[in-house]
């Protein structure tokens, strides 16, 4: 909690889903809901991660209180802008294994079972996971496209998910951050969000690489997944200024894996038997 008040400086801090461990959501909004989540070590659920993809609890288990957090992350990032409608979002986080992709793709499953047309975009090109949670192919992505080897309609791939497509981030290319400052990614971002009803980008962290800072300038907001007693202070403090100096609308904040004892105080136990 006080973490987040010292990064977010007033912005949202949503929360985020990791397994059997606890989180808490908040946006500008102000709601707060508790996550149960698996307890794992980060470089286990990172390894773990990048051979077989993250969990999709929102489509395995659609009545579960953590797929009701989910929604509730839904829900608060698609009313945390007041001024705008927001159709593009991106999730980043400060390092690797803080649960960025975890988040991403479960709140994409969320909003495709509204019946919102959702396209996924893999834009971690260094570390990539979607190919792997929606057992799709990574033979042609967006670095293909990007590098005009394959056209859009080559690149976007149906998943067992009505309403939710993906595009994968392709083989890998010698220079991500050049492929992502291309004009040509503006373009087929234009192209998406009008094809679509959301687009959302699983990104690189922002302190490994500049991927997140340029993609970050291309979107309607931006969430930054923070885990407690993981997550360095002066990185997550770092990022959030890196996303600031290029003017990026950070929405807010999804921190995970929060221990019990600190949930019980800040919700008043309304969560506790979770």
């Amino acid at each position: 909690m006080k973490l987040t008040k010292k990064i977010s400086n007033g912005l949202c801090s949503t929360r985020n889903l990791a397994y059997r461990y606890q989180g808490k959501i908040q946006l500008k909004g102000g709601s707060n809901v508790a996550l149960n989540l698996f307890k794992k070590s980060a470089k286990k659920l990172d390894d773990y991660s990048l051979k077989h993809g993250v969990g999709l609890v929102a489509y395995d288990d659609p009545s579960s209180v953590i797929s009701e957090q989910f929604n509730t992350i839904r829900t608060n990032i698609q009313f945390s802008s007041i001024d705008k409608e927001l159709h593009s979002i991106l999730f980043t986080s400060s390092a690797p294994s803080e649960g960025k992709s975890t988040v991403s793709n479960n709140v994409a499953v969320s909003w495709a079972k509204q019946d919102k047309r959702v396209i996924l975009i893999d834009a971690d090109l260094r570390r990539p996971t979607i190919h792997k949670t929606f057992n799709v192919s990574n033979k042609s992505g967006l670095s293909n496209f990007l590098l005009g080897t394959a056209s859009l309609e080559e690149v976007i791939q149906p998943t067992m998910i009505e309403n939710l497509f993906v595009i994968t981030s392709g083989p890998t290319a010698p220079n991500p951050s050049e492929l992502l400052s291309s004009k040509k990614i503006q373009k087929l971002f234009q192209i998406l969000t009008t094809k679509y009803d959301f687009m959302i980008l699983d990104a690189p962290p922002v302190n490994s690489v500049t991927d997140a800072q340029i993609l970050a300038t291309k979107v309607d907001g931006v969430i930054l997944v923070v885990p407690q007693k993981i997550a360095d202070k002066t990185g997550v403090t770092h990022a959030k200024k890196a996303l600031e100096i290029v003017h990026a609308n950070v929405l807010g904040a999804v921190m995970n894996r929060m221990a019990k004892d600190k949930m019980k105080g800040y919700y008043g136990g309304q969560y506790g038997g979770y």
